[in-house]
């Protein structure tokens, strides 16, 4: 450790802390969890009110949304993560709809203020610089804008590369706690997963450049993809799904245009062999969010393929992908800006994949989106739609011919309804839906 950083504790860091301000987190792996105990030991006291809290998704506790501190912290997330979902949904925490790729500039056009910014990062490197480690996105805006900014001297922080790197000039107060970083556990694949990865892996082509997140159909995806060559890596982020596909060479980023050679995210969630992994790795560049998920810097590499989850999507190809009717369950997220790129990327496949039922056995093809539901990727956006029952292109498609596609892939159980519902909607004169209906 540099004996040269003067450490506070980060019970004195959080007395800059004023009521009214604005406070910003660093995300996911990276929120710095002693701050923010520290942060809501002082509302308890009574010392604080009317503090908004910003972010995006976060690991770990959130307790400064407890109903408890209402009049004393008003979160305002930029994305809706599991850990603040409930307080979301019931009115005490709150949420900014925006394109992930504008979070950044929420904060540095102003319609955002930071006044404080509390982050995590590496020890200092010999140059006096320190890495943000596993949380670049809108960490580094507002580590750019904020009137203090408070860092977490963390050893378990991986000295990543990119606009990561950062000087230490730019940070105003140092705590040292090394605590591990949250990990993330893999997601086995079930048989209906395993289904949508095989349509999804066939899908990709040698020389493609990936985006796809966390969770058990990206791992189903990745999986599969053993005897593909030449793959490469523009994301928002990444977790172990990518790390077999690494060393056995079919993810070396040979084929992109830019970056090339490069593996380019923004975050990253997983276990602690993904943090280690970019530990000190010139392979891994963690660049800022308006970078990653600018459309037309994704557009750039060839056949990017970008595969993104959803909750419902209609027969039209209206896709929610952040919203069950009027309850927020995530955020708009990334999902346009690689649904766009993707599209204008030469050889670019943008694909939607979920499940056709829920667990429930409720299928989540409908006639129509519940009511208040937000449409993420609009029906002009869509084009490649994959359910275990299939993978359909709809693009250039009529209305009535995207019903027959995606009443053909939707869970059997369902297929009567929709057919009766598409039939209603658009009347048996139509040779699609004649056709279909075996009319």
């Amino acid at each position: 450790m540099n004996t040269q950083i003067k450490f506070i504790t980060a019970e004195e860091a959080v007395k800059v802390i004023k009521s009214g301000d604005h406070v910003h987190l660093s995300s996911v792996a990276s929120a710095p969890q002693c701050l923010i105990k520290a942060m809501c030991a002082r509302g308890e006291n009574n010392e604080l009110h009317d503090v908004h809290v910003h972010h995006l998704h976060t690991e770990g506790p959130a307790p400064y949304a407890d109903p408890k501190f209402e009049g004393v912290f008003q979160l305002d997330s930029f994305f809706v993560g599991s850990n603040v979902r409930k307080v979301t949904q019931s009115g005490y925490a709150d949420y900014i709809p925006i394109f992930l790729s504008e979070t950044q500039r929420l904060y540095r056009c102003g319609a955002v203020p930071c006044d404080v910014a509390m982050i995590q990062v590496s020890e200092p490197d010999k140059h006096g610089y320190v890495s943000l480690g596993t949380s670049v996105d809108a960490t580094l805006a507002a580590v750019e804008t904020a009137k203090t900014v408070i860092a977490v001297v963390n050893k378990y922080v991986p000295r990543s590369f990119g606009d990561a790197i950062i000087p230490m000039s730019k940070i105003d107060m140092f705590v040292h706690d090394d605590t591990p970083l949250i990990e993330a556990p893999f997601s086995e694949p079930n048989e209906t997963e395993l289904k949508i990865g095989k349509y999804c892996a066939e899908l990709i082509e040698d020389g493609a450049t990936l985006q796809m997140g966390i969770g058990a159909i990206p791992n189903a995806v990745l999986s599969q993809l053993k005897g593909h060559k030449n793959l490469g890596i523009h994301t928002e982020m990444f977790a172990d799904g990518v790390l077999p596909l690494v060393r056995s060479g079919v993810i070396n980023g040979e084929a992109k245009n830019i970056d090339k050679g490069m593996m380019v995210s923004t975050f990253l969630m997983g276990s602690k062999e993904v943090y280690d992994f970019i530990d000190d790795n010139p392979g891994v560049l963690m660049k800022d969010v308006g970078y990653t998920n600018d459309p037309y810097i994704i557009s750039k590499n060839d056949r990017v393929t970008a595969i993104n989850s959803a909750l419902q999507v209609d027969i039209t190809g209206q896709v929610s992908a952040d919203s069950l009717g009027t309850k927020f369950w995530s955020g708009v997220g990334g999902q346009i800006d690689f649904v766009y790129g993707a599209s204008l990327s030469k050889g670019g496949k943008a694909i939607i994949a979920m499940p056709s039922i829920t667990n429930k056995g409720v299928s989540k093809i409908v006639d129509k989106l519940l009511p208040g539901a937000g449409v993420v990727t609009t029906r002009n956006h869509i084009h490649w739609f994959v359910t275990e029952n299939g993978a359909v292109d709809l693009y250039g498609k009529s209305l009535q011919e995207r019903a027959r596609l995606l009443i053909s892939i939707a869970h059997p159980s369902a297929q009567e309804e929709l057919d009766r519902a598409a039939f209603e909607r658009y009347g048996s004169h139509h040779h699609y839906i004649k056709s279909y209906m075996g009319m």
